[in-house]
Order: structure tokens, then C-alpha cells, then sequence
């Protein structure tokens, strides 16, 4: 049974979300609100929602081990594993602007990350910071766009969104917000029992099956993407979704419940954060491009990173 609650709450996370940001959109095209705004703040919030909802019902339901396993977990899973498969796939070439402004802020709010743990806890004065944090950088991203006059590309169709109903997105927006609930609600119940059944810790199944769980629909998205020969993917986003990871969903998981940090997160898994978040970044600003080798060498990273953690 354990098994159908962890399959079905991550299917239904990755379908109520792609539902919350169909909808939104809709809603927002409907009002002529620009694609620039929407993409900088309704897409992003909707595709880190799995990540912030199964870490505030972590938190709350005293599983500590899991809210902070998710992020840690899918932090890492986003640039080894995520961006490791694609570039394997299809070699990306790297915007400037990601090395220059987008990796300095990653592996800041990183290292903040890792400093706040320090006394094994994060309080809420320190999620209240990492939540200014996020406004701050969404802000800065937003304006930063504006004044280059970036157009921001969503990943639904645009025309046919705008061809739907009102009714019908916000009846998205209702599925999906219920959906992500229960999802969440079904993804942690089912890797608690697993966790407790199987005598392993919290922490790994949050490093492990909830992390990559949480990183779903960034994977999917990108490999199809690399399948279709889509070269506008950008290394930026799975940047900016680490970001978010931190800053987003611990400084609001915080805000609500300050989580207690274990000392293998802080003396293990977060060194490997940070030294996969260095990793990068010289393999994205030799030619600014990560072509497959470069790629083999993130997913290595990645395996080697999950057979130390449950060997």
C-alpha cells in the first residue's frame, strides 16, 4: 500500500502542477497580463510547488529528516542528475549572465544555507530572511529581464490557452491546488512506511526517492526538450529552481515551523551540495558550453553521490 501512496502522490504532483500552471496562465492571459510576469512568477512558483508543498507537510508531521532531505536531494538532482542527462542528450551552450549572475547567487544563498544550519536549526528570523531573499531575487530577475526586454517563453501553448474558457482555468487552478495537497499528503505518508518498514532513515528517503520525486517534472520537461533538439533550455532555470529551493520553500517551511537539522547534513550532504554547485561551474564557462562529456560527468557525480548515501 505504501508503494501506491508514493507512486500515486508523485504522479498526481506532477499532473496537479502542470494543471495549476494551466490554469494560472490562462487566468492571466485572459487580464493581457505579460508573459514576462507570468513566466517570472506564476510558472516558477508552480513548478517548485511539489518541492514546497511535501516540505511544509514534512515539517508539520515532525519529519524534519524529509523537508530537509527534499531540498538538499532535489537541489543536487537538479544540476547533476537533471542538467547531467540532457547535456548527455544535447549539448547546451551556457548564457553568460548564468555564469556571471545566476551561479553567484546560487552558490551565495548556499553557503548562507549551510551557515544557518550550523547550530542545527533553522530558525524562523532565518526563514524570514531567506523569504526576503526570494522577493529580492525575483524582483532583481524581473527588472534584470525588462530592461534587456527578454521575452520570457512559457512552456504551454500561448494561443491555445488564450482560446480557453475563465471557467475552465480557474477549475485548473482548484484541481491543482487540491491535487498538490494530497499528493504531497500521499508522497510523504508512503515514504514514511517505506522509511520505517525497510528500518531506513528518514533522511535518505528524502534525499533519495522524495528529492528525485520533487525533480520529476524539471527532468522530464528538459530531456523531452533535448529529444525534440529544443536548444533554448537553460541552464539558468535549474540555477534559478535551486534558488528557489532554498530560499522559497525553507525560508516559508521555517516561517511556519523551525526545522531542526540533523549533524550528517551538515558534516556530509551539504558538502556534497556545495561541491557539486562548484563542479559546474567550470564546466559551464570552459567554451560556455557542457556537451556530453561534461554531462557524463554531472550524472557520475549524481550516482556516485546516492551510492555513498545508502551504501
Amino acid at each position: 500500500m505504501e508503494y501506491l501512496l508514493l507512486i500515486g502522490g508523485l504522479v498526481i504532483l506532477i499532473i496537479a502542477g502542470e494543471a495549476l500552471v494551466r490554469g494560472a496562465v490562462g487566468v492571466a492571459l485572459k487580464f493581457n497580463i505579460p508573459t514576462l510576469v507570468i513566466g517570472m512568477t506564476i510558472v516558477s512558483f508552480g513548478t517548485s510547488a511539489p518541492e514546497l508543498l511535501v516540505s511544509l507537510k514534512a515539517a508539520l508531521n515532525n519529519h524534519p529528516e524529509l523537508a530537509i532531505g527534499n531540498v538538499i536531494g532535489s537541489n543536487i538532482a537538479n544540476i547533476a542528475l537533471v542538467l547531467g542527462i540532457t547535456t548527455m542528450i544535447l549539448p547546451i551552450t551556457v548564457k553568460r549572465a548564468t555564469a556571471k549572475v545566476d551561479w553567484p547567487i546560487m552558490m551565495v544563498t548556499t553557503i548562507l544555507f549551510f551557515v544557518f544550519i550550523l547550530n542545527k536549526n533553522i530558525e524562523w528570523y532565518e526563514g524570514l530572511i531567506f523569504t526576503i531573499g526570494i522577493i529580492v531575487f525575483n524582483v532583481y530577475m524581473f527588472w534584470n529581464a525588462k530592461r534587456q526586454n527578454k521575452k520570457e517563453v512559457l512552456d504551454v501553448d500561448v494561443q491555445e490557452v488564450k482560446k480557453s474558457n475563465m471557467f475552465l482555468n480557474i477549475l485548473l487552478i482548484a484541481l491543482g491546488a487540491v491535487g498538490l495537497a494530497f499528493g504531497a499528503s500521499w508522497l510523504l505518508d508512503g515514504a514514511v512506511q517505506i522509511a520505517s518498514n525497510f528500518g531506513v532513515s528518514e533522511h535518505i528517503i528524502g534525499v533519495t526517492i522524495v528529492a528525485f520525486g520533487t525533480s520529476v517534472p524539471e527532468l522530464i520537461t528538459s530531456v523531452v526538450a533535448a529529444f525534440k533538439k529544443h536548444t533554448d533550455i537553460s541552464v539558468g532555470n535549474l540555477i534559478g529552481s535551486n534558488i528557489f529551493n532554498i530560499l522559497g520553500v525553507l525560508g516559508i517551511t521555517s516561517l511556519v515551523k523551525e526545522i531542526p537539522v540533523t549533524e550528517h547534513v551538515i558534516s556530509y550532504d551539504m558538502y556534497w551540495l556545495i561541491g557539486i554547485s562548484i563542479l559546474v561551474f567550470p564546466l559551464m564557462i570552459i567554451g560556455y558550453k557542457i556537451n556530453r562529456i561534461r554531462g557524463f560527468i554531472l550524472f557520475s557525480a549524481y550516482c556516485a553521490y546516492i551510492y555513498f548515501v545508502v551504501s
